[in-house]
C-alpha cells in the first residue's frame, strides 16, 4: 500500500462513497474507482461491498483502518515538517566550543540568534581544542570557536578577533591599584597561567618574561582560562590568561591588561569536506555584532 493509495482508502472508509471521498480529495470518481481497484488486486482481497448504493467496509478494512488512519496522519506531520524545514523555521545548529568562549561571548551570540532563529534546536559540546577539532573532522559539530585557528588539510579557520592577556586577581590584591600588570610585578608571586607547550600563547608569554630579565615560573599550570577562578578566588596566586571570560563580573576578582601585550586569536573553524550548515552564516553575524 503506497502513500496515494492509502490517502484514498482512509477517504472512502472517513466518507463512505467513491463519489464522496473524491470530492474531498478533489479528484475524478473514475481515479478514486481505479486506485481501489488496483489496490484490492494488490492486496487479494475487498475492501468495500456494495450495500444499497453504499460501500460497506469488509472485516479486512476495519481491521486495517486503524493503523492505516495512524500512518496517514504521522505522513501528514512528516510532509509538515519538510516544508517547514525548507521554510528554515526549524533546523539544528551544532557548536563545539573551548569553556573561555562558551563562559563568555558564545551565550550572547546564541541569544541574538535565537531571536530570530527561535525554533531551531542548537546543540553545545564544549570541549578541548582538540577534541573539538576531532568532532569537526568526523561531522559530529557544524562549526568549533576556539582561542587558536584549526590547522588540519580540509578545515577552514578564520579568526575573528584578537584576545589579549590579563592578570586576574583578587580585589584586596596590592596590585589591584595598578592599571597593568607586567613580569616584574609578578616576580616572587604564584603564577597561575598556561605551560610553555601551550600552543602559541606559552611561548610567547615565556619570551614576555625573558625579555624583562626573568623565567616565567608557573606555579599552577592550567589548559583553560576558566580553571583559574576558583584558584584565584582561593589565593593561590595570579592568574595571566586570556580576556575573553569577563572577569570583572565576578565578585571580588578585578583584572589588569598585561604587558607587554600578548594575545590569542579567536577563530571559528568548519569542515570544507562537509556541507556548511545554513545557519551557520547567520549565526557568525550574531557573533560578529557581539564582538
Amino acid at each position: 500500500m503506497n502513500a496515494r493509495q492509502l490517502e484514498i482508502f482512509r477517504a472512502i472508509m472517513r466518507n463512505g462513497t467513491v463519489t464522496a471521498a473524491a470530492n474531498a480529495l478533489a479528484v475524478s470518481q473514475p481515479a478514486v474507482s481505479k486506485v481501489l481497484h488496483h489496490l484490492e488486486s494488490q492486496l487479494g482481497y475487498a475492501l468495500f461491498e456494495r450495500i444499497g448504493g453504499r460501500l460497506v467496509p469488509t472485516m479486512e478494512a476495519n481491521l486495517l483502518y486503524d493503523d492505516a488512519d495512524r500512518v496517514f496522519r504521522e505522513i501528514e506531520v512528516l510532509k509538515s515538517l519538510a516544508k517547514t524545514i525548507g521554510e528554515r523555521k526549524i533546523g539544528l545548529l551544532r557548536i563545539g566550543a573551548s569553556q573561555p568562549v562558551t563562559h563568555s561571548v558564545l551565550p550572547r551570540a546564541m541569544k541574538a540568534f535565537r531571536a530570530t532563529h527561535p525554533t531551531v534546536k542548537i546543540h553545545l559540546h564544549t570541549l578541548p581544542k582538540k577534541e573539538i577539532a576531532e568532532q569537526l573532522l568526523i561531522g559530529d559539530i557544524d562549526f568549533g570557536m576556539t582561542l587558536s585557528p584549526i590547522m588540519a588539510p580540509t578545515v577552514r579557520s578564520e579568526i575573528l578577533a584578537p584576545v589579549r592577556m590579563v592578570a586576574v586577581m583578587r580585589e584586596d590584591d596590592p596590585l589591584a591599584g595598578r592599571d597593568r600588570i607586567g613580569p616584574a610585578d609578578l616576580a616572587g608571586r604564584p603564577l597561575i597561567s598556561y605551560g610553555s607547550h601551550a600552543e602559541v600563547v606559552g611561548p610567547a608569554l615565556d619570551d614576555a618574561f625573558s625579555d624583562a630579565g626573568l623565567v616565567r615560573d608557573v606555579s599552577i599550570q592550567i589548559s583553560s582560562s576558566v580553571g583559574a577562578l576558583p584558584l584565584v578566588e582561593a589565593g593561590l596566586g595570579i592568574a595571566v590568561v586570556d580576556g575573553l571570560v569577563a572577569w570583572n563580573g565576578f565578585r571580588d576578582i578585578t583584572a589588569r591588561p598585561f604587558v607587554p601585550t600578548v594575545t590569542t586569536q579567536l577563530s571559528v573553524s568548519t569542515d570544507a569536506a562537509r556541507p556548511m550548515s545554513r545557519f551557520f552564516k547567520p549565526f557568525l553575524h550574531c557573533l560578529r555584532d557581539v564582538l
